[in-house]
This record gives structure tokens, C-alpha cells and sequence, in this order.
């Protein structure tokens, strides 16, 4: 992928790609799972292996244009139709993101638990100040999503693919510096939760000795 041209948009788009050993030894497993005619409806998980790719590749969680064309043509469907579904889902990137890609949910559950304080932090932390936009360092790239569906345990920051919980400020501040030292914190609440249950621990069937009441 060392051929490019320059994009409208700024950035450089590859003139090559072809899935590497470690993509097409995914493919066939994934193409198993629709009927013989129907391997269309396989663009989303083989999106996925060629954003994955990217990463492993250029160090970007991103799926060019022409990575769109290559799937287009393993599925034997149109190329706009490849694109319509990576435009349409935000868990695709359809330009370079930081090794880190913060992607922020600010819909009501989460602006209500405090999105607008992780937002802050995130931009404090990282120096960017726009969505979409890259550090400096090109470590982190902020964006703006829609509900990510974990709504109980708002707000949430999803990192590449992990799910950080019940951030905050201060936790949002020190994720970051975690991961700009090479540490990988445990997805999932930042505040010991279990799992969605109410915090400071479950109220309800809390014994496994319980009988039913009389």
C-alpha cells in the first residue's frame, strides 16, 4: 500500500490494497455463515477485516476507498453499495484516526450523566480542540457518535473498540495518560461497578443460598 494520491478532503488515500494472510485466513469462516448467492450481506464483517488490516498495517483503524473495492469485488456487489454501509455506521472510519480513537457519545443519557465534562477533559488531555480532529502526536482522534447502546453505565468513552463506563473528568484525565504510557486500563465502569447493576453493589437476590418467600 505504498502508492497514494491525495483525497479532496486533505489526506491521503492508498491506490492499492489486498487482504494479507491473516485477513483471507478470516474470510472463508465469515462467508460460511450466508447461503451461496447471499455473500453480499458479508460487506459489514469483512469491512471490519479490512479496517482491522489497516491497523496492523499503517498503524490507522481505518478502511480506504479502494480497501471498499476490494470487498465490493470478493462479494460480487456494486461499489456504491460498499460504501453507502461504510458511510452509514460510525464503527467504520473512512479517513486515518490516531492510534487511539476516542469516540464520545453526548446523546441525552450521557450528556445527562456528564458527557460535556469528558468531552472538556478529552480535548485538555489531548490538545485537540475540533471533532475529528488528530493530537499532535497523532496518538488520539476525537469524535463525536451517536448512543453506543450502554446508557445505564453513562457517560461512556469508547476507545478503539473497549468501552470505558461512568467516566468522568479526573478518570478521563488519567485513561488518557494511561494510554499515552503504553497501559491498557480494563474496559468496562471506572467506578467498580458490577457490570449495570446499581452503584455500590446489586440489592436484589444477593445470596445464592436465598429461598423463595413463603
Amino acid at each position: 500500500m505504498a502508492d497514494q494520491h491525495a483525497d479532496g478532503d486533505g489526506f491521503e488515500q492508498p491506490t492499492h490494497f489486498a487482504f494479507d494472510a491473516e485477513s483471507e485466513a478470516e474470510i472463508p469462516t465469515i462467508l460460511a455463515k450466508y447461503p451461496h448467492g447471499r455473500q453480499a450481506s458479508a460487506v459489514i464483517p469483512l469491512l471490519y477485516v479490512a479496517q482491522k488490516q489497516m491497523q496492523r498495517s499503517a498503524g490507522s483503524r481505518w478502511v480506504p476507498r479502494v480497501a471498499m473495492d476490494v470487498v465490493a469485488a470478493r462479494l460480487s456487489m456494486p461499489p456504491i453499495r460498499v460504501y453507502e454501509v461504510a458511510t452509514f455506521y460510525l464503527m467504520f472510519n473512512t479517513r486515518p484516526v490516531g492510534k487511539f480513537h476516542l469516540q464520545l457519545c453526548t446523546t441525552t443519557p450521557c450528556w445527562l450523566r456528564g458527557s460535556d465534562e469528558v468531552v472538556a477533559a478529552c480535548r485538555k488531555a489531548t490538545g485537540t480542540q475540533h471533532w475529528g480532529e488528530t493530537s499532535a502526536d497523532g496518538l488520539f482522534t476525537m469524535t463525536e457518535v451517536e448512543c453506543v447502546g450502554a446508557c445505564v453505565n453513562a457517560p461512556i468513552l469508547q476507545v478503539n473498540d473497549d468501552f470505558y463506563e461512568d467516566m468522568d473528568a479526573k478518570l478521563t484525565e488519567d485513561l488518557i495518560a494511561s494510554l499515552r504510557r503504553g497501559e491498557t486500563p480494563k474496559p468496562g465502569s471506572m467506578i467498580g461497578r458490577q457490570t449495570s447493576a446499581p452503584v455500590g453493589g446489586p440489592t436484589t437476590l444477593t445470596s445464592l443460598n436465598a429461598t423463595p418467600a413463603e
